[in-house]
């Protein structure tokens, strides 16, 4: 049979048809490449600046100010604070209020104009390599140009050369710099939401397309009780999953577990709690299998991409970071991070958990809204 224009017109017309009204298909065909160039594009920073920083400041004079004048105009640092203890400042370290903490010594202008070449130490927190490492690098070369230009007249002949002092980098939490103690906990959250999301929004979406959610419908169980009856099965395969996890991020990789347990477990659940609703709420928005898995990816992009998993948070621009602070993968990495690498307990995540809270609390609203529409 000869191939045939009106044949073909024909069968185009219809796939047209079809994709102006599987419109959810069309916007992710378009979204998903719109929102990867803009996160690749203006979000994703792999030098990241402006790292808030602490000074523990125990003497004061012109080669301090110096100092931490060069450090703050290099856009490496920005300088948050004095805290007034060494203890303060690991606290700061490990809440992750601070990326840095530089430590003045006392008597260090007397050492320096006496020519004792004192220590200047800056902790740092080093459980993302990538974050500290450009900032620490770059940190020999900002000190010796603030001294240089900085320093005039007497007080500049008073220091000798080669440097007066030198710099010493106490690095914490990932002392070593491994990439896999830094992605292996961060991992943990995003394989959570991967799966909850993913596998919650397709089964509900089966059961739509085969017609037992209309026989479900029809009987008296209401909006909440069909939402928890739907997502609680699936805890138990975060369980397992996490289990798996925890297992061979130490057996096999070598990460430390140095937090309190019970932290992890608060944390976990609720973060499970929240992908299983996401994972509801998707299923009311998509009506069918192939939607459910679009929308699922949806979500899970930005989560991957503006967490910090992959990339520096702080690196980031305000308004990405604004955009990160309203996923739950980015409170849960921090959660991780915090209780395997810092040693973490209940109270210093609790900003966390409460963000993770209040983010579910959004997110089963809508998605029982969306689920008394679909009842109408």
């Amino acid at each position: 049979m000869a191939f045939s224009f009106a044949r073909f017109g024909a069968v185009l017309f219809k796939e047209f048809v079809q994709m102006r009204r599987d419109r959810v298909t069309f916007a992710m065909m378009i979204g998903i490449p719109i929102m990867q160039l803009f996160l690749f594009g203006f979000a994703i920073n792999s030098d990241p600046k402006h790292l808030p920083t602490l000074v523990e400041m125990a003497d004061q004079g012109p080669v301090t100010r110096a100092v931490l004048m060069g450090m703050q105009t290099s856009d490496y640092f920005d300088f948050q604070g004095v805290v007034t203890s060494a203890e303060e400042g690991d606290r700061a370290l490990r809440n992750g209020s601070a990326n840095f903490v530089v430590v003045i010594p006392p008597g260090f202008e007397r050492d320096v104009m006496r020519g004792l070449a004192p220590d200047l130490l800056l902790s740092a927190d080093a459980s993302d390599p990538s974050a500290a490492g450009a900032a620490v690098a770059a940190l020999s070369g900002i000190v010796s140009g603030a001294i240089s230009q900085s320093l005039t007249g007497a007080v500049a002949a008073k220091v000798p050369t080669p440097p007066p002092f030198s710099v010493t980098v106490h690095k914490q939490f990932n002392p070593e710099g491994r990439t896999a103690t830094n992605i292996v906990p961060g991992l943990l959250g995003v394989i959570l939401s991967m799966t909850m999301v993913m596998i919650t929004a397709v089964a509900i979406v089966r059961e739509t397309e085969k017609g037992t959610m209309e026989a479900l419908i029809a009987t008296p169980v209401r909006p909440l009780e069909v939402m928890l009856g739907k997502i609680t099965p699936y805890i138990l395969v975060g369980y397992v999953q996490t289990i798996v996890f925890l297992l061979a991020a130490r057996v096999v990789f070598d990460v430390p577990f140095i937090g309190a347990p019970l932290a992890l477990f608060v944390g976990f659940n609720l973060y499970i709690v929240v992908n299983l609703a996401l994972g509801f709420l998707v299923s009311t928005v998509a009506r069918s299998q192939m939607q459910a898995m679009q929308l699922a990816f949806f979500t899970i992009l930005p989560s991957i991409l503006l967490s910090g998993f992959m990339f520096p948070f702080a690196g980031m621009p305000g308004w990405a970071q604004t955009l990160g602070t309203g996923i739950p993968a980015t409170h849960f990495l921090r959660i991780t991070r915090k209780v395997m690498l810092k040693g973490a307990g209940l109270a210093d995540i609790g900003g966390d958990l409460l963000a993770i809270g209040i983010i579910t609390l959004v997110i089963v609203a809508v998605a029982l809204k969306r689920y008394r529409q679909t009842l109408d």
